[in-house]
């Protein structure tokens, strides 16, 4: 990328003459300790290339930021004004079945497209924002009402209601919002599936975009069964996604016990990505792990949750901004642009949700919207013509971990795991959540309940092993070859504390790091030693 002659023969001469000197007077310490070096750089560059290829997003990657705004609510929100703002493109929800006529888009049940474009001027606003630089996206279904394929049964009425929509407003784009009775309707889920990869073929054989993003409720623990099943139905009819977007909102009692909005979000993503791994997988398409996070959109609900006592703050946006932006999240969206400001003195009760403030002080109108959108700099419609390109399976699945660069243990199958330990498969840290032993940490089950281990992250360049915690004389019995041990009990031997997987006597503890899965002792990590200490004091 990127031969001059003549005097050359002289310099290369007396050059390889140098060279020849410098080689003889290198000493034997001198020269191992050059062949180190390079051993150590063409092992971090070794390194460097497996991160680069399992993190690589396969294709263009352009982030992209759009609020959500509901067209129908009261007072109508002027998303056409976003024209003059940084993040102009929005999200328009949510065209339904009208309740008359099944295979009729409405938005909200209430108003046909001719009618919200007489009632609420809805084109001419669309028209505007366009007109400024905005871009629409628009979005299907949603939570009160009936999506197309509930009740449009005939598959040419329901692909011309479709089609009918994206022509109006010319988008390229399109958010198949699935929750509550949609996603247990499996007829409708066929029939949406079949007919959305009809229209997006027929679009891209004439030479035309359709991305098509899947809006899913979810849990710390990642989707639901009818949620997998849902994204599992697209990807088998034939549906290239251009990604799942989770709601990260109204979680109820599926928070576990410390967990706030944003914890329980970044578990919400990072399970959410390593389900659709093993989906994709299951449809025959290899994605690396940075290709599948530019599949994952992230939607909070801003401010006050339905839920009285979930509340998404400010702090929380830019911690999940910050979150999203290192793991090159592809699309961040919230609900919604009409609820982006102060309630007003006058609204009193703020753990009632409203429709159109956030129940928190934000400051100046728009704050959630410029927190969670930097570095979203990308637009929905550079994304739209997007096509899903699979990856040669990358060798870091193949290649060893390496102890000496692993911050725990690796994985045998032939050790028993207490809860809270931690280990390393497939440069990945994983964290037993319960006794385990023989069960694959990366095993491809879609349910978090499934594996007893629950995935941390990567293993991070130059990290070591950690090592093994010990204790202060007395803090348990120093072990002992004639004492008789149960279950449970604990012990010091060389300063370093030990728990009994069964009953033994005269087994030395020593043998718990050469032979982990046929010793009677498994280390305890300061983690386990700090929750041990909790509940001695609780």
């Amino acid at each position: 990328m990127t031969a001059p002659s003549g005097n050359m023969s002289l310099k290369t001469n007396s050059m390889e003459k140098s060279s020849y000197t410098t080689v003889r007077k290198l000493s034997l310490l001198r020269l191992l300790l050059v062949v180190l070096i390079f051993a150590l750089i063409g092992g971090g560059v070794a390194y460097a290339i497996r991160q680069w290829n399992i993190n690589r997003v396969i294709g263009p990657h352009n982030p992209w930021f759009a609020s959500y705004v509901d067209v129908t609510a009261t007072p109508l929100y002027p998303f056409e004004n976003l024209g003059t703002s940084a993040h102009k493109d929005v999200v328009l929800s949510f065209i339904v079945s009208l309740p008359s006529k099944p295979c009729t888009p409405s938005w909200g049940g209430a108003y046909t497209m001719n009618q919200a474009s007489a009632s609420l001027d809805l084109d001419r606003r669309i028209a505007r924002l366009q007109q400024q630089g905005g871009s629409i996206a628009i979005s299907f279904g949603g939570k009160l009402n009936q999506e197309l394929a509930n009740k449009c049964t005939n598959q040419q009425s329901l692909l011309s209601a479709y089609q009918s929509v994206i022509d109006r407003y010319k988008v390229d784009t399109i958010d198949l919002d699935m929750e509550g009775p949609t996603l247990g309707n499996s007829a409708a889920m066929v029939r949406r599936a079949e007919t959305i990869a009809k229209l997006q073929n027929e679009r891209r054989d004439h030479g035309e975009k359709l991305a098509v993003w899947l809006t899913l409720p979810v849990t710390p623990q990642g989707l639901s069964e009818a949620g997998t099943n849902a994204v599992a139905t697209m990807l088998a009819k034939g549906v290239d996604l251009a990604g799942v977007n989770i709601m990260t909102m109204d979680y109820g009692q599926s928070l576990a016990p410390g967990q706030n909005m944003l914890s329980g979000s970044e578990s919400a993503a990072t399970q959410t990505v390593r389900q659709l791994g093993i989906l994709y997988r299951r449809a025959g398409i290899y994605l690396n792990n940075g290709t599948l996070w530019s599949k994952l959109g992230l939607t909070p609900m801003i401010g006050q949750n339905d839920n009285a006592y979930e509340v998404f703050t400010t702090s929380d946006a830019k911690s999940l901004n910050a979150f999203a932006v290192s793991n090159q999240v592809g699309r961040m969206s919230m609900w919604s642009a009409n609820r982006d400001i102060t309630c007003g003195s006058n609204y009193v009760t703020l753990s009632i949700v409203s429709t159109s403030c956030s129940g928190v002080n934000e400051g100046q109108p728009g704050t959630f919207a410029e927190l969670l959108g930097k570095g979203f700099t990308g637009r929905i419609e550079l994304s739209a013509g997007l096509i899903t390109k699979a990856d040669t399976k990358s060798s870091y699945l193949s290649s060893p971990d390496n102890p000496a660069t692993s911050p725990y243990p690796i994985w045998s199958d032939n050790s028993a795991y207490l809860e809270g330990t931690k280990v390393v498969w497939h440069h990945n840290v994983y964290q037993a959540k319960w006794w385990t032993q023989g069960d694959v940490p990366d095993n491809p089950v879609l349910q978090s309940w499934q594996t007893p281990w629950e995935l941390i992250g990567p293993v991070l360049p130059g990290e070591k092993p950690i090592p093994q915690a010990t204790l202060p004389a007395g803090t348990y019995p120093d072990w002992s070859g004639t004492t008789i041990y149960n279950t449970g009990n604990r012990v010091l031997f060389n300063g370093v504390p030990y728990q009994a997987k069964w009953w033994n006597q005269g087994q030395s503890p020593a043998a718990a790091s050469s032979n982990p899965g046929g010793s009677p002792w498994t280390p305890l990590t300061q983690a386990q030693i700090n929750a041990i200490e909790n509940q001695s004091k609780s």
